[in-house]
């Protein structure tokens, strides 16, 4: 899926709580392999933050960890261009509001790019201090390589 204009990767999560590094673990593994056209960020998941982060981009892509009764390590991904994320599959979040929210809020006020996909890695293991589990480790180089072709590669 080639994009045009600004494309901004966004890796969601907290690094101190085993599986939730998911996204942000995606976001450094494409941070050395992109081009000018492409921001790569890591945020805490905070809306304001995700909606400054997609502020003026043609394409994002938004990489959390979720918890939805999936075996571990398993990557779900969503175009949420036209249409919310499904409910049941939402981004786990520590503090209740999280990117499917920012999604909506972004939608509600205009702001949501004209592209933006959601991939969702099922997590295990949300431990303060844990380190992420293999399976997430996995699941980490399979989305970075998605995004890298589907996204980086092609050109936005």
């Amino acid at each position: 899926m080639a994009t045009r204009g600004r494309l901004v990767v966004i890796g969601v999560g907290n690094p101190d709580r085993g599986d939730d590094a998911a996204g942000r673990m995606v976001a450094r593994r494409l941070a050395g392999r992109v081009n000018s056209n492409v921001e790569v960020r890591e945020c805490a998941g905070e809306a304001t933050e995700l909606l400054a982060a997609m502020a003026g981009a043609s394409s994002a892509v938004l990489i959390d960890a979720c918890l939805s009764g999936a075996l571990p390590g398993t990557i779900h991904r969503f175009d949420v261009s036209r249409d919310p994320m499904p409910s049941a599959i939402r981004p786990w979040s520590s503090h209740g509001f999280g990117v499917g929210e920012a999604v909506e809020l972004a939608r509600a006020l205009g702001e949501l790019p004209p592209v933006c996909i959601v991939y969702g890695v099922e997590g295990g293991c949300f431990d303060p201090g844990a380190a992420p589990t293999s399976e997430i480790a996995v699941a980490v180089k399979e989305v970075a390589d998605r995004i890298f072709g589907d996204f980086v590669n092609e050109g936005p």
